[in-house]
């Protein structure tokens, strides 16, 4: 396999990881252009498959802590609130979670990922652990039609401190909870009666926004870039450590943008 082909296999899981850092499609995606053009401009060769995709991820990993707004941590009071407390996410522990829990490197290779030692690398791991411990609780939509695999979501889901609202099979089902309003919802793309999970996600989208992490067993084809696609995907068969990692993150981006929104709606009324 050539250097390009072993690159392209592991775009579309930059493109997850990108998009899981940024919580946008768009910026996510960009930071992995910004990553190709680096790698195609000064051409590498690999040994080994794996060797190829930790070069991939340190290379992002180099341009995304190039940028100081991405690194530079805010303060933290002790008053603040758990949501508050959520958005302060440290960069580089935030990046060292996902790479284990998300993209399931190990220990060793997302330390050399990272370009720290590994007793580094599991300090930031601790350091997460204790951050994420101040995730929001919220309501949670579970839509799936697999009765054992709702019934694994909906163990997790509360096992880390949200109450399910309830499980919906189908599309139709999914829509009577739009009065509801949801604080997040988890979505299987393709279900058993020919209804499209994407499909009930928008409609409920109609009435209230919220974060909406997908589920489907083909995430390769959702991860392209050559169309609006989910930013927050899970794969099956999952893995618990990775729903919570994809849970947090969406949590916790969709309590960023609302703090920004806030903070430039005191602005604007100044």
């Amino acid at each position: 396999m050539s250097t390009a082909e072993l690159i392209a296999a592991h775009l579309p899981y930059l493109r997850r990881y990108a998009r899981a850092l940024t919580g946008h499609q768009g910026a996510g995606d960009n930071y992995v252009m910004a990553t190709l053009e680096a790698l195609l401009n000064e051409p590498r060769s690999f040994d080994r498959p794996s060797e190829a995709k930790i070069e991939v991820f340190r290379t992002f990993t180099r341009i995304w802590n190039s940028l100081s707004v991405n690194t530079a941590p805010e303060a933290v009071s002790a008053t603040q609130k758990p949501d508050e407390r959520l958005v302060q996410l440290t960069a580089l522990p935030r990046q060292a979670f996902l790479l284990v829990s998300l993209e399931g490197f190990s220990e060793d290779e997302a330390a050399r990922v990272l370009e720290v030692d590994i007793n580094r690398f599991r300090t930031l791991i601790d350091t997460a652990g204790r951050e994420l411990a101040a995730e929001i609780a919220t309501d949670v939509l579970i839509i799936e039609d697999e009765p054992l695999i709702a019934m694994d979501l909906e163990q997790l889901v509360e096992s880390l401190g949200h109450k399910v609202l309830g499980i919906a099979r189908t599309r139709d089902e999914a829509v009577k909870f739009a009065d509801k309003k949801p604080g997040l919802i988890l979505a299987d793309v393709q279900l058993a009666d020919g209804s499209s999970g994407l499909d009930a996600v928008n409609d409920l989208l109609e009435h209230f926004q919220v974060p909406v992490v997908c589920i489907t067993a083909y995430p390769e084809r959702f991860l392209t870039g050559e169309r609006p696609e989910p930013a927050f995907l899970i794969a099956k068969p999952f893995r618990p450590a990775h729903v919570s990692a994809v849970i947090s993150q969406a949590l916790f981006f969709q309590t960023n943008a609302r703090k920004r929104s806030e903070r430039s709606e005191r602005r604007a009324a100044v």
